[in-house]
């Protein structure tokens, strides 16, 4: 169990920008699209456990490449009334889709080094029957 003293202590912008590997810019671009919302001590941005959740969240999500979209409505699923149920559900079902799109992309990929290969191979041939 955490305690009241873990509970209650914050982050500034820059800790949680390096603790997750992100400039103050997009942590700024992530509070301004409404996914985390610190509190303010006069002009400074104060993240609470939550905030610092919720970010890792979002640089997880974009890491694995979904949309932000799709990132905050996973979060905000959290807050509904199934809660982690329904989250877990729906990222289930949002891993399917990324997985199928990624493995298309693989597929594409190894398609086009194949076709970079025999192109080169016939650079090559048609270079050495000069």
């Amino acid at each position: 169990m955490t305690s009241t003293r873990e509970e209650q202590r914050t982050w500034s912008i820059a800790e949680v920008a390096e603790e997750l590997g992100i400039t103050h810019r997009t942590v700024r671009h992530y509070e301004q699209l409404g996914l985390v919302s610190p509190a303010r001590e006069g002009t400074r941005r104060v993240y609470r456990r939550r905030d610092r959740t919720r970010l890792g969240l979002v640089v997880r999500g974009r890491r694995l490449g979904f949309p932000l979209e799709e990132i905050a409505k996973i979060i905000d699923l959290y807050d509904a009334p199934r809660g982690r149920t329904s989250q877990l559900e729906y990222v289930l079902s949002q891993i399917d889709e990324r997985r199928a799109d990624l493995e298309q992309r693989r597929r594409d990929v190894e398609a086009a080094l194949t076709e970079l290969d025999t192109f080169e191979q016939r650079c090559r041939d048609e270079l050495a029957s000069r």
